[in-house]
Order: structure tokens, then C-alpha cells, then sequence
């Protein structure tokens, strides 16, 4: 688990494509939290079987759905990142929010990232802000937009463009400043 200090930050993809743009920022995000030695767990959705959400608050033939109930219960640093689909957040971030309650979000601190084909725009950031609100949640000032990121990442997987690696070290130490502010965690200074 993704704990250090007391804390501990989970980051949701909300893309289903084998070579995801999308787990890739989060890996980038999670180099990041390395460096400031901390861990960040990265629940995979390609990875889990869930069924879309009923309003039920049972799933018993689907137990991926406690797992991720349970991960962002005891998350206290959440990053939800999407690619942007038709000006929107993806189906399947929105479906793995949907099975989740007040009991695994509400309080948390969170940091939003979209990844979209074209410029960068905040369509997909405001619509997670407004949930993240929603569920009582708080986000941080801070985000990520990656525009065109067909052509964001070197063969590596690292950012290209200088100032938003910069930005993104900054919005991952905005994270962590603010968890621990927030949800009273000792944390190490970014």
C-alpha cells in the first residue's frame, strides 16, 4: 500500500487502452513521489473487473469492487487522472466513482490530471473538481492538463516540455503539502 508517514496517496486512471497516455502521466506522477520518498499506489482499472454501478451497495460476484472501496477508504491523497473523451471525463473513471460512496471519498484530498489528443483545455478538470466537491472532497488548486500527449512523453515515458514537468512536481508537492495539512499526516518536506 502507498503509505509513508502515516499518509497514503492512490491515484485512479480512468483510461482502458492497453498503452494508455494516461497511467502513463501517472507513472511520471509516480517517479515523482519517489523521488520525494514516498509511495504512490496506482489502482489499474484495465486490471479489475467491475460492473457498472447500480446504486447497489453490495457487488458480491465482483470483489474488485471492495478492493477498490477499500483502497480509496484508506486513501488520504487521491489523484484522479482521465483522458478527455468528447469534452468529458472518460465512462470508466465516472463508473468507478459511481461505486463508491461519501464513506471512501468524503474529506480526502485530491489532485486532478487530464490527458486529452488535442490542446489543453479545463473541460475534464472542472467536471472532476465539480465531484470531487460533490463528495465532499477537497482539490487542490493545482492541475495537470497534458495537451496533444500523442507527443508529450519521450521513448522513456518522461515529459518532454520542461515547464510541465516543473508544474508537475509542483502539483505533486501541492498534493502532499496539503494532505498532511489537511488530514493531519506527518509527511517528509517536499
Amino acid at each position: 500500500m502507498a503509505e509513508a508517514s502515516g499518509a497514503c496517496f492512490v491515484a485512479i486512471g480512468g483510461s482502458l487502452r492497453p498503452n494508455s497516455l494516461t497511467y502513463q502521466a501517472l507513472e511520471v506522477v509516480r517517479r515523482e513521489f519517489e523521488r520525494l520518498r514516498l509511495l504512490l499506489h496506482i489502482l489499474d482499472l484495465r486490471q479489475m473487473k467491475l460492473p457498472f454501478a447500480d446504486g447497489s451497495e453490495s457487488y458480491p460476484d465482483y470483489p474488485d469492487v471492495e478492493v477498490l472501496r477499500a483502497t480509496m477508504k484508506r486513501a488520504d491523497g487521491i489523484i484522479l487522472a482521465s483522458p478527455e473523451y468528447h469534452g468529458g471525463i472518460s465512462g470508466s473513471l465516472k463508473n468507478a466513482l459511481d461505486l463508491l460512496s461519501f464513506e471512501h471519498l468524503e474529506g480526502k484530498v485530491f489532485g486532478l490530471i487530464s490527458v486529452l489528443g488535442g490542446e489543453s483545455n479545463s473541460n475534464t478538470l472542472n467536471q472532476m473538481r465539480l465531484i470531487v466537491r460533490w463528495v465532499h472532497g477537497w482539490a487542490i488548486p493545482e492541475q495537470i492538463a497534458i495537451g496533444r500527449a500523442w507527443s508529450a512523453f519521450d521513448e522513456q515515458g518522461n515529459l518532454k516540455d520542461e515547464n510541465l514537468r516543473q508544474r508537475l512536481q509542483r502539483f505533486v508537492q501541492s498534493l502532499v503539502t496539503n494532505t498532511s495539512k489537511l488530514r493531519g499526516s506527518r509527511l517528509p518536506a517536499p
